[in-house]
């Protein structure tokens, strides 16, 4: 009998819900960071979020009007994908079953079908669903609505219990419409923000239809190509599965975002909205991303405050057995010695913050590989013994007997004709017409460069074009990859395109490292093609080609860029990227630097490039539209006459980078006359500053000074 009982409980606890972690904010917490922003917005917000745990379960609900009926416009197309599966596991429709395209089919609006196929094209099920989805196609809409049955949708819904889930009639159809008032009253699709919340909840838990089908369906979500709300200020590591509506006075979003820790279900139904306008920066779109990015930024933080502090409390957890282990997460002065300690033993080029961090954990592994230590990222006692004595300063402080030993020497007279002080880690002056280095410090130290980089990118393009002219002219498509580059942006948009030497400037002048990607994959398997074997590691073009397309090419022109660099003899550089985000393997030296830019000078269209100023140039969008935007050089040498270009960098890890041209001022007797276009004489290079500004001062002082030891040359000469 108790044995019976005993099994019996066991039953019944294993068929009990799982309990759900705490969720790591309050409703309160939502309701003050998303409450003032529906409220400044002109017109009517429905807002939900569910915040979920790894699993998907909801831990938290917060919602404002989040039952009240509201059109959808597209985002009904989310119902309609999961009829279409629903169907597909009941045997009704096969997902390869081929749909025939007619010319009566072909509506206008979102999509490609209607403008790029033609009647009698054919299509499967599960292909049409991708279009449905990614492009919002409404033609593709319409053929899997006829297929499944118009009221097939909001029944199903009404079923699992959505009855304000509808759909109403085929796109651009209303003929045909199977609620008339409703169609009147919300157009093709209504809901609530509730309800669409819990349909991407259940989704993400994999209880829509199966779990195999939510997977399939999440992973057409995450193609949508909408980037103008949900994702718009969200940072590109976010996983985003989504699908937005947009028509007239309404405008509304749903989906999935996760990373870093963070994952929750949101949906905005807008309605009645005062802005109509049909761009990106449409008040409604500009909320729908403000609303998903303090979602973000809450979890985020609290996450991030409660993993910090078990990691933290971890990392100071004294091992008696061998001493005190660090490891990611810690923070404080001992974080800050080991920084030191490992720039000093390694070369590290960390940032001496005290915080431990993905950095901090890569140049520990590294010390560790070189020591034959295991390369866990963690500071043991093993890796303590192999350190040495802590570096407490910069520079380190030897042991006590080797200084109380030594005299310390008087420094040499102050010499009026030495290099100027200057804040720069290394610097190199190179004469261009001679090739003589007129002076450096540290010339040769391999060091981050942040996106002097794309002096690289834009010599490998210029290159090609200097054999073929035509490279100009041709036409580059922004890629969803490209678009989201992180850091500093020409601006231009996934689908959107301009002329190759257009791209230059956004690449050169703003410093765009989305450029730098749109750029690597246009040109990465023609470039790359001529490095096959290269020693490097670099993939060969027909194995980048039976790779993903984008990011073959991309691969292939980073090593394209590394095999340039040696055969220009840059033998302090190698390339990770086309942009100089920071990586440990991504660096150069002052003096390669100097060689690159002398190099890129022989090709006239580089030197055009980068003494321009400001640039406009036309974006065109394969969806039809066209706007305007203005670069603006970065390099503010370029206000001073004198001063002809080249390329700007700064990233924590690199400090602020420039490669600097300057033409010699005349000589009085020459002085005569206009000589705005004299070319320059000199390349300065300078890395590591301290500040932006500092860069610009110490260039000039370097510049200054060279163009003195330029004028007493003949002096020593003649004294010879």
């Amino acid at each position: 009998m108790c044995v019976f009982l005993l099994g019996c409980l066991l039953l019944w606890l294993s068929s009990a819900s799982p309990l759900r972690s705490a969720p790591p904010i309050t409703a309160e917490q939502l309701q003050a960071a998303l409450e003032p922003l529906a409220k400044a917005h002109a017109g009517t917000v429905a807002i939900s979020v569910q915040v979920l745990d790894a699993e998907g379960r909801s831990t938290l609900r917060w919602q404002r009007n989040g039952d009240q009926v509201l059109p959808t416009a597209s985002l009904i197309k989310v119902p309609v994908m999961m009829e279409v599966y629903r169907q597909a596991a009941a045997g009704k429709i096969d997902l390869q079953e081929l749909l025939t395209l007619r010319a009566e089919d072909q509506v206008p609006g979102s999509g490609i079908l209607t403008e790029h196929f033609s009647a009698g094209a054919q299509l499967p099920i599960r292909d049409a669903v991708r279009l449905m989805i990614r492009y919002s196609d409404n033609t593709a809409t319409n053929l899997l609505v006829e297929r499944l049955g118009i009221g097939a949708t909001a029944e199903t819904m009404a079923e699992w219990g959505f009855p304000e889930t509808q759909l109403h009639s085929l796109v651009f159809r209303r003929d045909t419409s199977i609620a008339p008032q409703r169609s009147e009253k919300y157009g093709l699709g209504s809901t609530t923000a509730n309800d669409m919340c819990e349909l991407f909840a259940r989704l993400e838990r994999g209880e829509i239809v199966s779990p195999a089908a939510s997977q399939e369906m999440l992973d057409h979500l995450l193609t949508c190509d909408d980037t103008a709300k949900l994702p718009r200020e969200l940072p590109a590591s976010c996983r985003i599965a989504h699908k937005t509506g947009s028509v007239n006075r309404t405008r509304t979003a749903a989906g999935i975002i996760s990373g870093n820790g963070v994952k929750f279900a949101i949906c905005v139904l807008t309605d009645d909205n005062q802005d109509t306008s049909w761009v990106d920066d449409n008040a409604a779109h500009i909320l729908i991303g403000g609303l998903a990015r303090k979602v973000y930024d809450l979890l985020l933080d609290a996450t991030s405050t409660s993993q910090t502090a078990e990691q933290t409390a971890a990392a100071t957890q004294p091992d008696e057995s061998a001493g005190q282990p660090l490891r990611i997460g810690a923070t404080g002065e001992l974080v800050e010695s080991l920084q030191r300690t490992l720039n000093a033993r390694d070369k590290a080029g960390l940032s001496v913050d005290g915080d431990f961090g993905p950095a901090t954990q890569a140049a520990v592994r590294q010390f560790q590989q070189r020591h034959q230590l295991a390369a866990s990222g963690v500071v043991d006692n093993a890796t303590w013994q192999a350190l040495g004595p802590l570096v407490e300063h910069e520079p380190a402080v030897p042991a006590p007997e080797e200084i109380n030993l030594v005299r310390l020497p008087l420094a040499e007279r102050l010499d009026p004709h030495a290099p100027p002080q200057v804040s720069a880690r290394a610097w190199a002056i190179l004469d261009i017409d001679s090739e003589q280095w007129i002076g450096s410090q540290a010339a040769d130290e391999q060091l981050p460069m942040a996106s002097t980089t794309k002096i690289m990118t834009a010599l490998l393009v210029l290159e090609l074009a200097a054999k073929d002219p035509h490279v100009l002219d041709e036409t580059v498509t922004f890629s969803q990859r490209a678009d989201r580059t992180p850091g500093s942006t020409a601006g231009v948009r996934a689908g959107e395109q301009l002329p190759v030497k257009e791209l230059l400037y956004g690449l050169l002048l703003p410093s765009g490292n989305d450029a730098a990607v749109a750029l690597a994959e246009h040109f990465g398997e023609r470039i790359g093609g001529r490095i096959e074997g290269d020693s490097d590691g670099a993939v060969n073009n027909s194995a980048g080609q039976a790779r993903h397309g984008a990011l073959a090419a991309y691969d292939l022109f980073v090593a394209a860029m590394n095999a340039r660099a040696r055969e220009l003899g840059l033998q302090h550089t190698h390339f990770t990227n086309p942009h100089g985000l920071t990586d440990p393997a991504h660096h150069s030296s002052v003096s390669d630097l100097a060689r690159l830019a002398r190099a890129a000078l022989r090709l006239p269209v580089m030197g055009e490039i980068v003494g321009c100023r400001q640039r406009g140039a036309t974006l065109r969008s394969q969806e039809g539209y066209s706007r305007n935007v203005l670069w603006e050089n970065t390099n503010r040498l370029l206000a001073q006459s004198g001063f002809s270009g080249m390329k700007t960098g700064t990233t924590d890890a690199a400090g602020a980078c420039l490669v600097a041209l300057g033409a010699r001022p005349l000589a009085q007797s020459e002085s005569e006359g206009d000589h705005s276009d004299t070319p320059p004489t000199t390349i300065v290079v300078v890395l590591g500053c301290s500040s932006s500004d500092a860069r610009y001062i110490d260039a000039r002082n370097l510049f200054a000074w060279a163009w003195r030891h330029a004028e007493r040359q003949p002096e020593r000469q003649a004294a010879q």
